[in-house]
């Protein structure tokens, strides 16, 4: 049975921009993209997939949240308990991969926590770096967000890069593309350093 490219998102956003950032940026092909619905869910089921994994390959892509380190150290112990013996005790700056211990019936495992392995943050604090550099009307959109008057902000500071970047496709010349899409119309440019980083990650981990 051949091997599947298997990768674990928190939801449709993470979905959709890893495929179009795959896709545009000479990345894997997924046979299947697995939306958890959060980063809880991730948690709480890798353990299920990885022992069913098998002869697989599989990727997690994970929010750090606020706190990375609280993070990883909630993953690392999901791989430790599933049998995985070589985990690092910090993740890789370019994205940690993990091979199983040797006869073992466990898939190669890759992690790669938003946004880039080594600060808090989600998936719209990565897109920020997708952002033409220098941009005005980005100076434009942030500068609106943080004048958002004292009693009508309605979201955390957590969320502000979720009100960020859906400002900035807001107000671009078909406003309101999906995060996917928006990669590919240009919008968000993929051609950044950052994304150099990821799909690296991504070729390294399911073409080993």
């Amino acid at each position: 049975m051949p091997t599947k490219k298997i990768l674990l998102v928190e939801g449709k956003d993470d979905e959709n921009v890893m495929m179009h950032l795959a896709s545009n940026r000479g990345g894997p092909h997924f046979d299947e993209i697995k939306s958890l619905e959060g980063c809880t869910n991730i948690l709480k089921s890798i353990h299920v997939h990885l022992i069913a994994g098998g002869e697989n390959i599989i990727g997690i892509v994970i929010d750090a949240d606020m706190d990375i380190a609280a993070r990883w150290r909630s993953l690392r112990d999901q791989l430790l308990k599933t049998g995985y013996q070589t985990v690092p005790d910090n993740p890789s700056p370019d994205g940690t991969i993990i091979d199983p211990p040797g006869g073992a019936f466990l898939p190669r495992v890759g992690v790669w926590i938003m946004p880039d392995n080594q600060t808090g943050g989600i998936l719209e604090d990565f897109l920020k770096f997708l952002v033409p550099t220098g941009s005005r009307l980005f100076d434009h959109v942030t500068s609106s967000i943080t004048a958002i008057p004292e009693g009508e902000r309605r979201f955390t500071q957590l969320a502000e890069p979720k009100a960020i970047i859906h400002t900035w496709l807001a107000w671009q010349k078909e406003p309101g593309k999906p995060l996917g899409t928006a990669i590919t119309m240009r919008f968000l440019d993929a051609n950044v350093a950052q994304v150099d980083v990821l799909i690296s990650w991504m070729n390294r981990l399911f073409f080993p």
